[in-house]
């Protein structure tokens, strides 16, 4: 087990554009929380910060759209995301804003440090501009063919298909996002970090001294980017909405978002010790601490390249002993986004899910991208629930709860003389700590938790072997141990179990009756953890079985926004060619009313159709059977064609044409006056 003396953790600043959803929480927060959770209870000092990135384009852009400042983007979702961080357990010490004074100070005077020290290049360079917006455009702004992969929607910045990363000057046929015109390339100046200049020390740092601690993923991402020669990269950016360039003639310039936002965990940390009467530079600047950075993949440049350099050049602070970054949770087999709205928000499934956070927490870690992107399924959710937390967990605890209340009015019994059976069960249960302890501290969250489950089927196997209610009719001194026994694993879980499930460990806990009194050393170094006579309190369900019903809503629910997506995706279909006046006025179009409505036999789609088009009374045949029941539309106003050729369909001769439409959601819908008129009104 770890014996450094002092941890700062850190988790990816969330984009203030959007609320989270279960991918952020799988890939970076609830993995961060576990490891800070697990810290604190074996008494680590640990500061674990985060904060809202609040910089940069996309937010000017959804601003712009909305009609509204950037700043009342900002302070939307800094709420929202901040209070679903706290809705689920996240136990930042601190969580920040980069709009904070503290944090403008923090990135200003880091900049203005690596100036001085003339750690930048300073160049004029030729940037995208837009003539008609009358501005420069950022990568976000830019949109075109990925030179790598082909995708022609890619950012300037980075493409989303492929993950490379580019310059909006790279973009094959680029365009504006703003008006859709050809950008030109304009002059301007800016400052550039040589991150050529800290390519030996990156290799010799990360590909050499940390090739058996780093993930694979991480390694081979950094090894590409080396292998493929690191290159300056502009740190400040022709933006008004950021921390303002801190030089003489940077007006209207602003320190690139990749820059600033990471500086905002050294930002949250002083926040924090300020807070606290704290000193913050122990936590950044001594080297008896351990510094982590909780990521996604998509953020492992930042992490392992760009910021590192950004430390070395600033020469005060330490580097991370670790950047244990996942890959992306899938939803349903489809990539999870946000724009599609094929997401779980975290802000709507506890509407649909009322305390279930622990349930969602461990589904997330049980199936967590460690090492390969992953999938999650409502089914698999389900599972996870009612086959492991309800059948495992929750009825070891519910059976031991409620004998002891039965049998001994709540009060722990006297152990009396262990049986070989009860004490490999003890010993085996002193061991758990040290085993999730393993898996934790080598960032293998999935494995620690199903060995927390192990725990749990360590006390069920117990109770089924020495089956005390059967027991308590001729031997009641065998059940006072064996009650006793399984009491001590009830008290071990409550522990063990706070990293991944905080809120069912606060809830056995006050069952138990032992709030925060024990630590997680406590387990394998304590003999007796709940003492005879001790006074637990009545049973309570941890956890509850979710029904089917439960599960067909949430999956009807995506169906749904996939439908949509499939709808605004739709093509519109293109003009046809122009016709004359006189090529309109040979058609006649009346408003009619249908009399009867019968299915064709054999076919799906025909109904046969009596319809008064007030000139007289004929047979249409069309093909609607699939969107409407017969019966439902008998009285329906339409309009018909009336003086198209007769056909014969199916054997029926069709005397006309009824017109229909599609709705947004691809059903057939009639085009029908405003209000009732007269049969055979001619539509001119």
């Amino acid at each position: 087990m770890s014996s450094q003396k002092r941890y700062t953790i850190t988790a990816a600043l969330p984009y203030t554009n959007g609320p989270v959803h279960i991918g952020h929480l799988a890939g970076v927060y609830v993995p961060a929380d576990i490891y800070a959770r697990y810290l604190r209870l074996t008494d680590k000092d640990v500061v674990f910060v985060c904060g809202s990135d609040e910089h940069g384009v996309p937010i000017t852009i959804k601003a712009k759209n909305e009609g509204v400042t950037p700043q009342e983007v900002v302070d939307k979702y800094h709420k929202i995301i901040k209070d679903s961080f706290t809705d689920f357990g996240i136990s930042f010490d601190n969580y920040s804003r980069t709009s904070a004074k503290i944090h403008h100070d923090t990135a200003s005077d880091f900049f203005t440090k690596l100036y001085n020290d003339g750690e930048f290049i300073e160049e004029v360079t030729e940037q995208l501009y837009d003539e008609e917006a009358n501005q420069y455009l950022a990568d976000r702004f830019v949109i075109g063919t990925c030179p790598k992969c082909g995708n022609e929607e890619s950012y300037g910045d980075q493409c989303e298909n492929c993950g490379t990363s580019h310059n909006a000057t790279d973009l094959i046929n680029p365009k504006s996002s703003i008006t859709g015109n050809v950008p030109t390339l304009k002059e301007t100046k800016h400052w550039f970090l040589p991150l050529d200049k800290h390519e030996a020390f990156l290799k010799e740092w990360i590909l050499e001294g940390h090739k058996n601690d780093w993930k694979p993923n991480v390694l081979g991402q950094v090894k590409s980017w080396i292998d493929d020669g690191l290159r300056p990269r502009a740190v400040t950016r022709d933006l008004d909405w950021g921390i303002p360039v801190p030089v003489e003639g940077a007006d209207g310039k602003v320190l690139y978002v990749w820059f600033d936002a990471p500086i905002g965990y050294i930002s949250a940390t002083k926040e924090w010790a300020e807070q606290n009467n704290k000193d913050w530079e122990p936590y950044w600047k001594d080297e008896n601490t351990k510094l982590i950075h909780f990521i996604g993949k998509d953020n492992i440049v930042f992490h392992c390249i760009i910021f590192p350099a950004m430390l070395k050049a600033h020469g005060d602070f330490i580097l991370p002993e670790n950047v244990p970054a996942n890959e992306f949770l899938n939803l349903e087999g489809n990539k999870l986004s946000t724009s599609k709205n094929w997401a779980v928000w975290l802000h709507e499934y506890l509407i649909d899910f009322p305390e279930k956070q622990d349930v969602l927490r461990y589904a997330l870690t049980a199936t967590a991208p460690e090492t390969k992107d992953n999938d999650f399924t409502w089914k698999d959710f389900q599972a996870r629930n009612n086959n492991e937390l309800v059948a495992i967990f929750g009825n070891f605890i519910n059976r031991v709860v409620v004998l002891t209340n039965k049998y001994y009015d709540g009060q722990v019994p006297s152990a009396g003389n262990l049986t070989e059976y009860d004490e490999e069960t003890l010993e085996a249960l002193k061991e758990y700590p040290l085993t999730i302890s393993r898996s934790i501290e080598r960032y293998r969250f999935r494995e620690a938790s199903q060995e927390l489950m192990n725990l749990a089927r360590l006390g069920n196997k117990y109770l089924a072997d020495e089956e005390p209610w059967k027991v308590i009719k001729q031997d009641s001194a065998r059940v006072k141990t064996i009650m006793n026994v399984a009491l001590q694993i009830a008290a071990g879980l409550s522990v063990l179990c706070e990293p991944f499930l905080p809120f069912t460990s606060q809830k056995l806990k006050s069952i138990l009756n032992i709030d925060n009194q024990l630590t997680w050393n406590d387990i394998s170094s304590k003999d007796v953890l709940l003492e005879a006579n001790h006074q637990i309190n009545k049973a309570e369900l941890l956890f509850a079985k979710i029904e089917d019903k439960e599960i067909q809503a949430q999956l009807d629910k995506l169906q749904a926004t996939k439908t949509a997506n499939e709808n605004a995706n739709k093509t519109i279909e293109p003009q046809k060619e122009t016709i004359e006046f006189d090529d309109f006025t040979k058609l006649d179009i009346r408003v009619g009313t249908i009399l009867e409505a019968n299915k064709i036999e054999k076919t799906k789609k025909l109904l046969k159709l009596k319809v008064d088009v007030g000139i007289d009374i004929r047979t249409i045949v069309s093909g609607i059977a699939e969107s409407f029941n017969p019966k439902d539309i008998i009285g329906q106003q339409v309009t018909v064609l009336c003086n198209l050729a007769p056909r014969k369909l199916r054997g029926v001769e069709s005397q006309g044409m009824i017109l229909m439409t599609n709705t947004p959601d691809g059903k057939l819908a009639f085009v029908e006056p405003q209000q009732k008129v007269n049969n055979g009104n001619l539509i001119s």
